[in-house]
């Protein structure tokens, strides 16, 4: 019985200490910003800024049509004035949209009886025109792109096609004509993934997805001007394996997620902007010590590494041995409390992926461009309530890799679904 008390005693006490922990937030740990709560309080008015020339609309570079409008008399006198010389006073913009209506093209193929061999025969097809989806390439893509783009669910997208185009689709028949698109996106998609493979850097992350109903998890891989996106119910670095296949990296920037560590064939970057939450959440939780000197210093590295294109190498190589010299101080340190000893145990562990950028200017110090990348599929993830199928999600992946290369790339969404449904690259940015 003795024995048994004790074990509760330790316990209740190790509660206890986990109370005074203070909670995570995203400013102190990796908790998504939509997680946290903002305190309720008065809107500060804001004073109305001065009118300045130049604030207005500009004209349209290319107008439909144009109306060159002369007065016919004097505003003031009433004179006719028709017949003399007028100047451009003034120009401006009407904008409208036209009456939306969808375009039906009947086709009616005619046929008989050859005079000759007594055969039935029947007119070929238009190109273009042939029998199969009633839906035609234009109205695909704009259903791709409300979809996966603007993140409508299926029910509302049905609504909408009745609503703007006064056309009746079923969502049985909206899935009909996402799941026809799938091999063309599935073919961008490898050319995108080639691409990546073929360079020197890649950066990852992953955040969790829902398919059917089952937890899976939406991985991107990135850098530069592509990035490809993987649907798999594993975390693990098998997803990793599949996806590089031979191919390993020189530079790899990730977070410090084991699966994604140990990949790059000559050094790791960790991402710094989480380890600045955790030295703010050791901060919170009383260490005065370690975890604040720990947190300037890296945010000296990164500001460091936001101005790498301005300076030389020698500069570059000698801040990272005075960024190295202060880390050395640090970690002979005593912090004060346990997440002030758990966050100085990691920095012993990792402290080799911190500055790898310094020497390498096409590498990131933070992996802020991977949560940019997958924000998209967690916005999509809150409004449609991810996947019922597993082809669903697989498009869904191959269509936010089309959508964020061309992103990069300065190519609208809408023209990047539109040549890659018509089984054409997306060109590399200019």
């Amino acid at each position: 019985m003795g024995e048994r008390i004790a074990v509760l005693e330790r316990e209740n006490a190790a509660l206890r200490e986990k109370l005074k922990l203070p909670p995570k937030t995203p400013d102190n740990s990796s908790i998504p910003p939509s997680h946290g709560h903002k305190p309720s309080g008065e809107t500060a008015s804001k004073r109305k800024g001065k009118p300045h020339a130049g604030a207005h609309r500009r004209l349209h570079p290319d107008p439909t049509r144009k109306r060159d409008v002369m007065a016919s008399h004097c505003q003031h006198c009433g004179t006719d004035v028709s017949g003399v010389v007028q100047t451009r006073l003034e120009a401006y913009d009407r904008i409208e949209v036209p009456a939306i209506k969808a375009e039906v093209t009947r086709v009616e193929l005619y046929g008989g009886i050859c005079p000759c061999c007594a055969e039935r025969f029947k007119a070929t097809p238009p190109e273009g025109l042939e029998p199969g989806s009633p839906f035609g390439p234009n109205l695909t893509a704009l259903v791709v792109y409300l979809r996966y783009h603007q993140a409508i669910p299926l029910a509302r997208l049905a609504r909408m096609m009745s609503d703007l185009l006064g056309l009746d689709i079923s969502q049985g028949a909206l899935v009909n004509i996402l799941n026809r698109s799938r091999q063309a996106f599935a073919s961008q998609a490898r050319l995108i993934r080639a691409k990546l493979l073929s360079g020197t850097i890649l950066q990852s992350d992953e955040t969790s997805v829902r398919v059917g109903n089952e937890t899976w998890w939406n991985w991107v891989f990135h850098h530069g001007d592509s990035a490809a996106f993987v649907i798999a119910p594993s975390r693990g670095k098998a997803v990793i394996e599949e996806f590089l296949g031979e191919h390993r990296p020189d530079y790899w920037v990730s977070d410090r997620l084991p699966a994604q560590l140990g990949w790059a064939r000559k050094e790791h970057q960790v991402c710094l902007a989480h380890l600045i939450r955790d030295a703010q959440y050791a901060i919170d939780a009383g260490d005065d010590v370690f975890a604040p000197g720990l947190k300037t210093l890296l945010q000296d590295a990164c500001a460091i590494g936001r101005r790498r294109r301005q300076l030389a190498d020698a500069t570059l190589r000698s801040y990272e041995r005075k960024l190295d010299d202060k880390l050395d101080a640090l970690v002979r340190l005593t912090p004060t409390g346990s997440e002030g000893d758990k966050l100085k145990r990691m920095v012993k562990k990792f402290r080799r992926y911190f500055f790898v950028f310094l020497t390498n200017r096409d590498v990131p110090p933070t992996n802020n461009g991977s949560e940019q990348a997958i924000r998209p599929c967690v916005i999509f993830r809150k409004v449609t309530n991810c996947f019922r199928s597993r082809w669903g999600a697989k498009l869904y992946a191959d269509i936010r890799s089309v959508l964020e290369t061309a992103r990069r790339r300065g190519i609208a969404a809408l023209e990047a679904i539109r040549l890659t449904l018509n089984l054409v690259p997306l060109p590399a940015p200019p």
